[in-house]
């Protein structure tokens, strides 16, 4: 008795060790913020059950003609019969998340001072860098892990659906397994969301911000000042700088994380740089990542420092700011 009574103390000190102990009010603020915002993750689901039933529906109806078809194409276009819904279903569902997170970023601190529930929250041992960290840890981590494992999942859904039909058909049942590339696409997926959300990261803060700072209509005090001073510069320079900004802010990512390829860079020359169809840019178009052009970009790491400043000022607003 006296050896056990002598080793449980040293157990206890173990498991609220100083390492553990911030991991732990963290871990339960992202909980909660699941808890109260169910919409995070269903809001994804319905989209994926959405986009598996459109594809469903199709593949019902034209996948086995399409594959019977295959011989008498070329095999960037047999690929592109095959994968391409995989890709749009994944693309629908990455914008889904964007959209998910830059609402929950508007809401997130607006809300809890509407429903007066910030008065609850601050009675509690956490602090306010402590609460922002958990909310921006939503955009950040827990949609783009969301976002994984959902794609997984519809993918799978697709592929047994089409092993279905395409068996009932009497065609090639494994075809869509061998075309459709599963386990390394997923990889691509993750380095597309890791670098997705460190180059939106300055309009996540810029959100959060106002979410902390607008009394009401967070969404018009988002828009209003970028707005304001794209007309002003306009009207006063006739320049479109900062405009031109932020469309690089939103759209830019993509080309600063990949590479396109020769062949497309081949395919566009020879279209005299007119817009190519979306078959074509499928067949021609897959980008190629890389991380090291990704970080040694400027544009990444004034976007982080930009970011790092908004969510800053949202931690000192959370502190003084009172219920609406």
């Amino acid at each position: 008795m006296s050896d056990s009574s002598n080793v449980m103390p040293v157990q206890g000190a173990q498991a609220s060790s100083p390492a553990a102990a911030p991991t732990r009010p963290l871990y339960w603020s992202v909980r909660r913020e699941l808890w109260e915002h169910r919409w995070l993750y269903l809001v994804p689901l319905i989209a994926a059950g959405i986009s598996v039933a459109a594809y469903v529906y199709y593949a019902a109806k034209h996948l086995t003609d399409r594959v019977a078809e295959l011989p008498t194409l070329d095999p960037a276009r047999q690929h592109l019969a095959v994968a391409a819904p995989y890709d749009y279903v994944a693309i629908a569902l990455i914008l889904t998340t964007i959209f998910v997170s830059a609402y929950y970023c508007l809401e997130c601190l607006h809300g809890e001072r509407r429903d007066r529930s910030i008065l609850f929250w601050k009675s509690l041992p956490v602090s306010d860098l402590l609460t922002v960290a958990s909310k921006a840890a939503i955009p950040f981590v827990v949609m783009p892990l969301i976002t994984v494992a959902v794609v997984f999942a519809a993918h799978v859904a697709m592929l047994l659906f089409a092993t279905l039909i395409l068996w009932i058909g009497h065609a090639a049942a494994s075809l869509p397994w061998t075309e459709v590339r599963l386990f390394s696409g997923q990889g691509v997926l993750v380095y597309g969301l890791v670098t997705l959300v460190i180059w939106l990261a300055p309009i996540y803060g810029w959100l959060t911000l106002v979410s902390a700072w607008a009394q009401r209509a967070p969404f018009l005090w988002a828009v209003a000042p970028p707005a304001a001073i794209c007309l002003v510069e306009k009207l006063a320079l006739g320049t479109s700088h900062f405009w031109s900004m932020l469309k690089f802010r939103l759209n830019g990512g993509f080309a600063q994380a990949f590479v396109m390829p020769d062949a497309a860079l081949t395919a566009h020359e020879r279209s005299g740089g007119q817009r190519m169809t979306p078959e074509q840019l499928t067949q021609v178009f897959n980008p190629v990542p890389d991380p090291g052009k990704f970080l040694a970009s400027p544009w990444v790491w004034v976007g982080l420092a930009v970011a790092a400043a908004l969510f800053a000022l949202a931690v000192w607003l959370r502190r003084y700011r009172d219920p609406i």
